[in-house]
C-alpha cells in the first residue's frame, strides 16, 4: 500500500512507520489476540515459554482458530514462533511493541 505523501506532508511517522503501525493495530484489533498476546508477554516476562495448547486452554478456541490468531500476531511482529521438538513455543516481541506505542504517542493517542 501506497500513501499518498501530499496528504501527510506534516506528518510524524514515516510511511513505513505509519505501515507498520496499522499492522500491529490491525493485529491487536481482535479481543482473543490481545488475550493470547497479553499471556504471551507475561508467561514470558516470568520466563515461561508458551505453546499453542496453553492458548487453547486460555482461549477456549479450537487450534485451528488460535493457529489462525497466532499467525495474525506472528505477521505483525509481536509475536515470535520457535520450533522445539514437536512443538511451536512463542515470545513476545518487546520491541515490536515499544516502538508500536512510541508511534501511538506520535500520533497524538496516549496509551
Amino acid at each position: 500500500m501506497r500513501i499518498r505523501t501530499e496528504d501527510f506532508t506534516d506528518a510524524v511517522l514515516s510511511e513505513e512507520d505509519l505501515l507498520d503501525t496499522a499492522k500491529v493495530s490491525d493485529a491487536l484489533a481482535h479481543p482473543a489476540r490481545i488475550l493470547m498476546f497479553r499471556h504471551i508477554l507475561s508467561q514470558n516476562t516470568s520466563g515461561k515459554t508458551v505453546i499453542g495448547k496453553d492458548l487453547v486452554s486460555l482461549t477456549g478456541y479450537s487450534q485451528a482458530t488460535v493457529s489462525q490468531h497466532l499467525s495474525k500476531l506472528v505477521t505483525s511482529g509481536l509475536v515470535q514462533r520457535k520450533q522445539v521438538g514437536t512443538s511451536t513455543s512463542y515470545f513476545a516481541h518487546v520491541g515490536v511493541l515499544s516502538t508500536y506505542i512510541d508511534s501511538i504517542k506520535k500520533i497524538g493517542i496516549k496509551p
